[in-house]
């Protein structure tokens, strides 16, 4: 066999060819295609071994439209100026219509002048031709790939989906375009289990491609419910009579064909003139996007055909690459005949024929190419606007992985290997172990390809920041305004003002606001468990208290003026039983022994976040409100009896009318607690303990200038109205007006 491949080798090489042709093209260096433009269909039989002439074989036009991108990846990379800029790409492509029969052609690829030294390495230095691309498929790539792989030359194939070749030991130079036949399978196995269909069977090319893909099939459905009722093989000389017989004794109506686009264009005519019916054929990505079987008459009874296929990736460019080639060949100026005896008569497919093949595994071939030029790119280091071709002889497996990448080891060699960049919060420490990404602790963090971690930084809302000065000075004015209250209204205490702002009752708010007030200072420095506790512990006991004064005197109001005249015992039963204090005496011993229990029962504690910010750790405290739902609801209750007595006295005398100023301050309360909820739910950052402290003094200040400053104002700039006679005279008014 060898002398007589040999031969034809010799003869291929001695052939000169000056003019031009589609299947070669000179070049700085050069890139390999494998397409079959043409097809064996069928076994050759030969006495002796002998090259084949491609062209006399069924032309494949999908092929040819693949072929013919390849050159346009190319040309277009030539005419680029930022990809391999000074440096022209040539190919040598070979129609490897047969697996058996065009080794001279795929042994032209490799040579260097004429010599093919497969196991010395030093022709390769002066070699031009850098990488092929090919072939498509399976069967094809497994008959050649060993040739390239001996000498580590790469092979970037567009079609050859066989799990065989993700083994890098075998394919170390291995590489593809193609998802594999695990992914297809996957598709499949989600359409079945979508439709339940669970008696199937799987009709497959007799090659490596196809027992692959059967063989995966299996696997795949092994815990599952689908059953397997029938497979088969299909080569040239299957009998279809026979298969479709088989399929409807055992009552299948699923049919999974994993088979190149040839092989499943004969499964389907036989489908048709055997008159199969009503069934589903699952198309995998080799055939599912066929242009000329939806056109078969009769085609339309066999049933549904679901194929599954890449998406159809538009490739500018193309269209007008096609049409421009054409109108070179129509003048003659193509010569066809140049590379191995190679011919390809396509004079009977237009542009728009090539155009409208099938487009399957297109982008792969671009994607093949350009992967080839831009790892050129890299290699002639083309990254300052011009490659130094000056660079191809070095001696290692794999290249030194940049800081912040770990090796992953390929195959059985430590040489040999990838690089990946480690992720955030992990590092690599190269003279430890450059094989590991070794994860931050928890007060640490790193970006993307560090070679080291950072601490993280504590965030907080710290006493010294401007803000949280606010807040403490705000704090402090306030218990200072409190209190320049309390003793005027200690020095007024027998005045009529202070009479109907509550009199003692006055100074048991003021007390509480301003211990409320003080809660704030809970709210900021860096969070321990027992600020967590007090911050909320504070204000809900003493606000607590401050609005159960606040329904008391809104009551009272109402009872005085509205109640009093039609109900007179309620009002000598509130005056003897001192009705003011039992309400607040109650309220504040109900919230009291809410919080006992909500505390006991939850409290809350210091949380260290680390998942909102990598560099970040924040500190707050635990926001789990349900241990505190019943002082919660407390709260909420005593705000709408107060605002429903108050809204009830709202037309009452100007003097009197206390009633609107509490209804004021409670909207105004409402609407401050309902923004700070919101903005809970929707900002963690630390500035949330300066909302929180907002929304605390908005609160107590709320009541201080709404409530009392009012009536400060009357005791200090208009003392005749805070007279008995004027209060009086109000009430009379207002009574004979009823």
């Amino acid at each position: 066999f060898l002398p007589c491949t040999y031969l034809c080798l010799l003869g291929c090489l001695l052939h000169k060819d000056t003019t031009a042709s589609e299947f070669e093209l000179d070049g700085d260096y050069l890139i390999g295609g494998l397409f079959d433009i043409h097809h064996v269909s069928e076994r050759l039989h030969r006495e002796k071994p002998e090259s084949i002439t491609c062209s006399s074989q069924p032309f494949i036009l999908s092929s040819y439209r693949r072929f013919q991108l390849m050159r346009f990846a190319i040309e277009e990379i030539n005419n680029s100026t930022r990809l391999l800029p000074n440096v022209q790409l040539g190919y040598k492509i070979l129609d490897l219509c047969s697996d058996t029969q065009n080794f001279p052609g795929v042994f032209k690829l490799i040579t260097d002048r004429g010599f093919i030294q497969p196991w010395n390495s030093s022709y390769r230095i002066g070699s031009k031709m850098i990488a092929v691309v090919g072939s498509y498929t399976s069967s094809g790539t497994l008959s050649v790939a060993p040739l390239f792989m001996m000498d580590f030359f790469p092979m970037v194939s567009y079609g050859a989906a066989s799990s065989v070749f993700s083994r890098k030991q075998n394919f170390p130079s291995f590489l593809r375009t193609v998802h594999p036949n695990k992914d297809v399978i996957e598709v499949v196995l989600s359409i079945l289990l979508e439709f339940n269909w669970l008696w199937v069977s799987f009709l497959y090319i007799d090659d490596n491609y196809g027992r692959d893909g059967r063989d995966l099939f299996i696997r795949t459905i092994e815990g599952t419910e689908i059953c397997l009722a029938y497979t088969k093989g299909l080569d040239q000389n299957t009998n279809y009579s026979t298969i479709f017989q088989h399929i409807n004794s055992l009552k299948v109506n699923v049919a999974i064909v994993f088979a190149p686009e040839w092989t499943a264009e004969a499964l389907i005519k036989a489908a048709i003139k055997h008159n199969v019916r009503n069934k589903v054929w699952i198309a995998g990505d080799a055939w599912s996007l066929h242009k000329e079987l939806p056109k078969e008459k009769g085609i339309e009874n066999i049933g549904t055909v679901i194929g599954i296929a890449e998406p159809k990736m538009e490739i500018t460019g193309f269209n007008d690459f096609i049409f421009s080639f054409k109108d070179q060949y129509q003048k003659g100026n193509i010569m066809q005949e140049a590379f191995c005896g190679q011919t390809c008569d396509c004079s009977n497919h237009t542009a728009e024929d090539i155009i409208n093949a099938d487009p399957s595994f297109n982008f792969p071939v671009y994607s093949a190419v350009y992967s080839v030029a831009h790892a050129l790119h890299s290699v002639l280091q083309c990254e300052t606007g011009s490659c130094n071709r000056s660079i191809v002889p070095r001696s290692v497996c794999s290249e030194e992985c940049e800081a912040g990448f770990a090796k992953s080891q390929e195959g059985l060699h430590q040489c040999c290997f990838k690089c990946t960049k480690c992720k955030k919060g992990t590092y690599i420490n190269s003279t430890k172990d450059p094989f590991s990404c070794i994860k931050c602790k928890n007060t640490e963090w790193s970006e993307e390809g560090s070679t080291s971690c950072n601490p993280r930084r504590e965030e907080y809302m710290a006493f010294s920041h401007s803000g949280a000065v606010v807040i403490m000075l705000g704090a402090l004015v306030f218990v200072g305004l409190a209190a320049a209250v309390s003793v005027l209204f200690f020095i007024n205490y027998n005045t009529p003002v202070v009479k109907s702002a509550g009199g003692p009752i006055c100074f048991l708010i003021l007390v509480c606001l301003s211990l409320s007030s003080l809660s704030v200072f809970f709210n900021l420095g860096k969070p321990t468990a027992a600020f967590c506790i007090l911050r909320l512990l504070f204000f809900l006991f003493f606000f607590t208290i401050c609005l159960a004064c606040f329904v008391v005197r809104s009551f009272q109001i109402v009872c005085i003026f509205k109640i009093a005249v039609k109900f007179p015992k309620i009002l000598s039963w509130w005056l003897k039983y001192k009705g003011q204090w039992l309400i607040i005496g109650v309220a504040i011993v109900s919230q009291a022994v809410l919080l006992i229990i909500g505390y006991s029962v939850g409290p809350p504690i210091p949380y260290n976040d680390t998942q909102l910010h990598s560099d970040k750790i924040l500190h707050h405290c635990g926001d789990d409100l349900l241990p505190l739902i019943g002082s919660l609801i407390l709260i909420a209750a005593l705000i709408i009896f107060s605002f429903g007595f108050s809204y009830t006295g709202k037309d009452l005398p100007k003097n009197y009318n206390e009633a609107k100023a509490i209804t004021f301050c409670l909207l105004q309360l409402i609407i401050i607690w309902t923004l700070t909820v919101t903005l809970h739910e929707l900002y963690f950052e630390k500035y949330i303990q300066i909302i929180d402290a907002m929304a605390v003094l908005s609160s107590v200040y709320s009541f201080l200038f709404w409530y009392f400053l009012p009536k400060c104002y009357i005791i200090v700039f208009e003392p005749k109205k805070n007279t008995q006679q004027y209060f009086q005279s109000l009430i009379q008014s207002y009574t004979h007006s009823q």
